[in-house]
């Protein structure tokens, strides 16, 4: 039997997008490893695998042999990792820039002079004579003594993390961007090293050596990896501001003492003191005390709910008024919070689908550039400059800026950057999607099915009467109810809930446990107690277990139920009907207005439930839903999104209970109601936090804004290459520029992406966007 598990580690030592895959690979050879997941733009692994087959530690073991290094997310030291690495870069560009200096001013002077001569031979401008007489003075500066001293640390101490992720990447088979720049580096560097020491000296006693090309080469390289480092985290903010809402410290009681403790400290069973305007720092279960709390930052609904001893309360919630004491019963990252983080964790680290046809064009377009860099030599060297050695040095400046501006980590970044700042920007709303790929089915659905009870309606039961078959004493009466509350007591659908606590209130004793529970999902219950069998559910449902219902009870049903739009279940003891329950749901408030928004852009709507077909049309009609599917087992529903899409529709399921999970599961999409069951949430692509139907319409309109990025990001990073590359292979940049370039192409789309952040939170974007989604 395997036991998977799943975890999500961070990654130290990744450089380029191209890491991912070599990462991937590595660990894909382990047996036990079921799935891997790698994202260059939140530097994590998603893992799955077979705990009994393989350990984390072996994982680790594993991938630091391919240069990589594997932490969990929680340890205290992984934020000071990321801190180190951003210092350690600050810290070489500074070492490498001082040393580069003088030979970016050197190009600098050499490109203004020769600028100045061409523009202005006859009449020499004051500036032209200033920089004549510059370029003069710092003749010393093209020394190859010098820029040897110079340029030999910058290759070998600076560049030394570009040879060991090249190395790694050649040993797995990959060619990656470190692979570009060492190739391009080397070559002009050894090429210098050859000249320098057997080349001619020309008539301005100078040697012509290219050591500024590799030093600036790496300098602005890096720099550009600085620069993405700082930004990437910023895209990552949204997970950060998430973590700013826990509690750093909670209030234990041990022994009647009270102390702080730090969060990380606090075990289940904790007796913990809240006091007003508090956070709550765990998940647990009120013993002492009642308060009003603020749900806002787990639900995103702002209204204050009241609690009192036995009621749960979540982990990072707000305490308003009162005091109270609660028993600890889920902590750290098992707290609701703590699931909700990684939800969004893994959510951003999964690969969207377009991402993989982007990674394969990224492991075959290294090996491409590397081939249109030797047949620009060829080209250059052999056909146009018919051998001449007189030029070898330019063509071979021109090959290396082929190999430096080809850098494949604008395309890499372009998918995972967008997805990681969308996904953390719709957690804020309380719209958890599970994973990149639904937001891709978002953008293409055009049919939305809901459930009834808890979707549409707000599932607050109540229950409105109960009708006694026949004349019954008192006794009698009271017997019925307690044995409907026993079988409904184990019930987790809210029409048995309901049912429960409306008799229960009226029972000074404890209500027992059944002898024997079964729940039908979407018909009804049938329990055992002290040899009674009571069976509770639908009309159908009871029929269909053999109990008679006479004429005038089917009418009654059907004149006090049916036609007045309430939910009716029939309770039968011992093959006997014995009463009616008339149950009434109240519609939600943004209902009709949520799925008029849906169907104003195009989108069907469907009204799915279990209910009988008087009740449901009636809801429907109340909300504008015209098609109304209604009286259907929970296989059925599955049946229903099967015909949906076997019709060429992208279906959207809306639910919230255990007889919604199979049309869940069937669905292109799901929203889970976060009010609903653990089945639905499980089963759910989107939750939706704050169980606001509005959320829905806002979900696939942001889903629509990411993907619209997500392109952007990809025309960005594809046009670069498509005109940077025939550029630096003609001539027209140098390795230098080519450099600059580079780095600017993978800024220019992790800005992009943080621009995403203004548009999803509605604040007028710089120009005008398309009101439809």
């Amino acid at each position: 039997m395997l036991l998977i598990e799943k975890t999500t580690l961070k990654v130290e030592g990744m450089t380029c997008t191209l890491c991912t895959i070599i990462i991937e690979n590595a660990i894909k050879t382990l047996n036990g490893v079921v799935n891997i997941q790698a994202s260059y733009a939140s530097e994590k692994v998603n893992i799955e695998y077979d705990s009994k087959i393989i350990s984390i530690s072996m994982i680790k073991d594993k991938l630091k042999k391919s240069g990589y290094y594997l932490y969990d997310p929680e340890e205290n030291h992984v934020p000071n990792k990321r801190k180190s690495e951003i210092d350690t870069l600050r810290k070489l560009v500074i070492i490498s820039f001082v040393l580069t200096s003088p030979m970016i001013l050197m190009m600098i002077l050499n490109g203004a002079s020769d600028c100045c001569i061409s523009f202005d031979i006859l009449n020499k401008s004051s500036l032209s004579k200033f920089l004549e007489s510059l370029r003069y003075k710092t003749l010393f500066l093209h020394d190859w003594r010098l820029q040897f001293i110079l340029a030999t640390p910058v290759q070998f101490i600076v560049g030394s993390r570009f040879y060991k992720k090249a190395y790694f990447a050649v040993k797995a088979k990959i060619l990656n961007m470190d692979v570009l720049v060492v190739l391009g580096t080397t070559v002009t560097y050894f090429y210098s090293l050859y000249t320098s020491f057997f080349g001619v000296t020309n008539s301005s006693g100078i040697k012509n050596v290219f050591y500024e090309s590799s030093m600036v080469v790496i300098t602005f390289v890096l720099l550009g990896k600085y620069l993405e480092e700082i930004t990437k985290g910023r895209t990552s903010k949204e997970i950060k501001s998430l973590l700013n809402l826990q509690a750093k410290t909670a209030r234990v009681e041990m022994n009647g003492v009270e102390k702080d403790t730090p969060i990380e400290e606090v075990k289940p069973e904790d007796k913990i003191i809240v006091r007003p305007g508090e956070k709550i720092p765990v998940d647990g279960i009120i013993l002492e005390g009642n308060s009003s709390v603020n749900e806002a930052m787990i639900t995103g609904e702002s209204f204050i709910v009241e609690k009192s001893i036995g009621d749960k309360v979540i982990g990072s919630t707000l305490n308003m008024y009162g005091t109270f004491k609660f028993k600890a019963t889920k902590v750290g990252s098992k707290t609701k919070f703590g699931e909700i983080l990684k939800l969004v964790e893994e959510a951003q680290n999964s690969r969207a689908p377009i991402q993989n046809l982007v990674d394969k064009v990224c492991s075959i377009f290294v090996p491409v550039v590397v081939l249109i860099s030797i047949v620009t030599f060829i080209i250059w060297y052999f056909i146009i400059l018919k051998g001449s050695y007189y030029f070898l040095s330019k063509i071979i400046i021109y090959s290396v800026a082929v190999l430096v501006v080809s850098c494949p980590c604008a395309l890499g970044l372009a998918t995972p950057t967008a997805i990681m700042t969308g996904i953390g920007n719709l957690a804020k709303e309380g719209i958890l999607i599970k994973n990149s790929a639904s937001i891709e089915k978002l953008c293409t659905l055009d049919t939305v099915v809901f459930d009834k009870t808890g979707t549409i309606t707000t599932g607050n039961l109540t229950v409105d009467q109960i009708i006694f078959v026949k004349d019954k004493s008192n006794l009698e009466k009271e017997k019925i109810l307690k044995l409907a509350a026993i079988a409904e007591k184990k019930s987790e659908h809210l029409i048995g809930k309901a049912i429960y606590e409306e008799i229960e209130k009226d029972f000074s004793a404890k209500i027992e446990d059944p002898d024997d529970f079964k729940a039908i999902p979407g018909r009804g219950i049938i329990a055992i107690y002290n040899n009674n069998e009571i069976i509770i559910g639908t009309e159908k449902f009871i029929k269909e277990q053999g109990i008679c219902l006479d004429n005038a009870l089917s009418n009654l049903i059907e004149n006090k139920g049916y036609e007045n739009g309430k939910t009716v279940i029939v309770i039968g003891i011992n093959n006997n009907c014995e009463a009616i329950i008339l149950l009434s749901d109240t519609i939600k408030q943004d209902a009709k207005e949520a799925i008029a928004k849906l169907k104003n852009n195009g989108i069907d709507v469907i009204l799915l439930s279990g209910d009988n077909k008087k009740s449901t049309k009636e809801i429907g009609d109340k909300v504008g839903i015209t098609s109304v599917i209604a009286e259907v087992l929970p296989e059925e529903k599955g049946k229903v999104i099967d015909r949906l899409k076997a019709d060429g529709r992208t279906v959207a399921m809306v639910g919230d209970g255990i007889n919604d999970a199979v049309a869940l599961a069937k669905a292109d999409v799901n929203f889970a109601m976060g009010s609903g069951t653990d089945v639905a949430i499980e089963i759910g692509d989107v939750i939706i936090l704050n169980s606001n139907l509005f959320s829905i319409p806002s979900a696939i309109k942001k889903a629509k804004k990411i993907r619209r990025k997500i392109r952007e990001n990809l025309i960005f990073a594809f046009i670069y290459n498509i005109i940077a590359i025939p550029f630096a292979a003609t001539g027209h940049l140098t390795p230098a520029i080519a450099a600059i370039t580079m780095s600017a192409s993978s800024l220019s789309v992790l800005l992009n992406s943080l621009s995403l952040k203004m548009r999803l939170s509605n604040k007028k974007p710089f120009f005008r966007e398309r009101r439809s989604f």
